[in-house]
């Protein structure tokens, strides 16, 4: 009897852990950092950023066996209906890889490892900020139809080791451009070339 509250004691931890794990992953994603600065989700982008991750862990919990195209698909699905915002920016495949690989511990129970994915995951974290730019599509600027908000991103990390996950600001610094487009509603978010 002792052994089996133990061992369900264990599991809990260990869905806690990968709990951790998983908001600690979308904490730290640009993405979703430029989402709920800018209130891409309303009001309350802030509460369905928290939402996000028991969304996204509970999708792990009844969907086993997922492949990472499913988990990139449910990602952008939810980026796309909560934050109005289409993820372009080569990030939605490294999320949800982080996130399936924390998956495959928690279903070893390999604790260790998902404490260690989140640890480093938080001390990567990047600090990302948004410079607005607005342009015209076509000369007739009355046309809201027609105009674009760019916003060039730049990630940094305050000096923090990262190796390369988060360069500092300059030449080769990681930028992402971002374009929200009045007509349909979308915002893409693209890294800049």
């Amino acid at each position: 009897m002792l052994r089996g509250r133990m061992m369900a004691g264990a599991a809990e931890d260990s869905r806690a852990l990968f709990g951790v794990a998983v908001r600690a992953a979308l904490e730290a994603w640009p993405a979703l950092q430029i989402a709920v600065e800018n209130g891409f989700g309303g009001v309350h982008s802030q509460e369905k950023a928290e939402w996000l991750g028991g969304a996204v862990e509970e999708y792990f919990f009844r969907n086993a066996d997922l492949e990472l195209d499913e988990v990139e698909d449910f990602l952008g699905e939810l980026m796309t209906n909560e934050f109005d915002t289409v993820v372009e920016d080569g990030s939605l495949p490294q999320v949800s890889q982080q996130l399936q690989t924390m998956f495959h511990h928690f279903q070893r129970g390999d604790r260790a490892a998902l404490k260690e994915m989140a640890s480093l995951i938080t001390q990567r974290k990047c600090k990302v900020r948004a410079t607005a730019l607005t342009t015209a599509r076509e000369t007739d600027e009355d046309d809201d139809a027609n105009s674009v908000e760019e916003m060039e991103v730049t990630a940094t990390n305050d000096g923090a080791a990262t190796d390369g996950v988060c360069p500092q600001p300059g030449p080769d610094s990681q930028t992402i451009k971002e374009e929200e487009i009045v007509e349909d509603g979308w915002t893409i978010v693209r890294r800049k070339k």
